[in-house]
C-alpha cells in the first residue's frame, strides 16, 4: 500500500476530475462558455504529455552517456505514452475547435485547417511518430537504441516551436495567442478562477500520474521481453 501510494492518488485525482469537470460551475467566458470544462481534459492531457516527452528526453541522454539499454527501454515507453497523451489531447482539442471556432465563431473550415497551433501539434505528433517508425526500421538493437536516442533529443527540441512558439510569432485563433479574443483559461489569471483552479492543478497531475502509471506497466513488460539482453 505504501509504495501504490502515488496509483491510488492518481485514481482519485481523476476521479475527482471527472466528476468536477462536469458538475462543478465554470465561469462563462465569451465564446468559451461551458467548453471551457475541456479545460481538465485538453490542457491537462497536453501538460502531462510535455512532462512525459521530458523523461523520455532526459533517458535518451542519459542512454547515450552510459548506453544502458534500460535507460531506452524508460525512453521509448514514456514516449509512446506522452504520443498517446499527445492523440488525445489533439482529439479534444479538434472538439473543442468544432464548438468554439466553428459554431460559435462562425470560423470557416479552411480558416480552421490553416491554424498555426493545429498545424504545429500536429508536426509535433508526426515527428514523435516517426521515432517509433525510426525504431521499427532496425533489426541490430544497439543501433537502433543510439539512433533512437539522437533522434529522440531532436523530437523533443522541436516541440517547442511547433507548439508553443511559431504560434504565437506567426498569430492564432487558440486563446492567448495574439490577436485572440480571448484570453488563456489555463494560464491567465484573470480567466482561471479559484474554483477552475481547484480542479485544474489536481487534473495535470492526475493524468501524469496515470502516464507514468501505465508507462512503467510497460517498462515492466519490456525488461521481461528483453531479459536476456538486460542481464549481459
Amino acid at each position: 500500500m505504501k509504495k501504490n501510494w502515488w496509483k491510488i492518488s492518481s485514481f482519485l485525482l481523476l476521479v475527482y476530475t471527472i466528476i468536477a469537470g462536469f458538475l462543478f460551475d465554470v465561469p462563462r467566458l465569451p465564446i468559451l462558455n461551458e467548453t471551457i470544462r475541456n479545460l481538465y481534459f485538453h490542457v491537462c492531457m497536453w501538460f502531462g504529455m510535455m512532462i512525459l516527452f521530458s523523461v523520455s528526453f532526459a533517458y535518451s541522454i542519459k542512454y547515450l552517456k552510459g548506453f544502458d539499454f534500460r535507460n531506452d527501454i524508460i525512453a521509448s515507453s514514456f514516449a509512446n505514452i506522452g504520443i498517446l497523451f499527445g492523440i488525445l489531447g489533439y482529439l479534444t482539442g479538434i472538439l473543442w475547435v468544432n464548438v468554439t471556432w466553428i459554431t460559435d465563431q462562425r470560423q470557416s473550415l479552411g480558416s480552421v485547417l490553416k491554424e498555426p497551433k493545429l498545424i504545429g501539434a500536429a508536426i509535433a505528433l508526426l515527428i514523435y511518430g516517426a521515432y517509433f517508425v525510426l525504431r521499427g526500421s532496425f533489426t541490430d538493437i544497439d543501433k537502433r537504441a543510439r539512433i533512437s536516442a539522437v533522434y529522440n533529443i531532436f523530437a523533443f527540441a522541436m516541440l517547442f516551436p511547433s507548439i508553443w512558439i511559431i504560434p504565437r510569432i506567426v498569430g492564432s485563433l487558440h486563446p492567448g495567442a495574439p490577436g485572440s479574443d480571448t484570453g488563456n483559461p489555463a494560464l491567465d489569471r484573470k480567466d482561471l478562477d479559484g474554483a477552475m483552479r481547484a480542479v485544474f492543478y489536481p487534473a495535470i497531475i492526475g493524468w501524469t500520474l496515470l502516464g507514468v502509471w501505465i508507462a512503467g506497466l510497460k517498462i515492466r513488460i519490456d525488461y521481461i521481453k528483453n531479459k536476456n539482453i538486460i542481464n549481459e
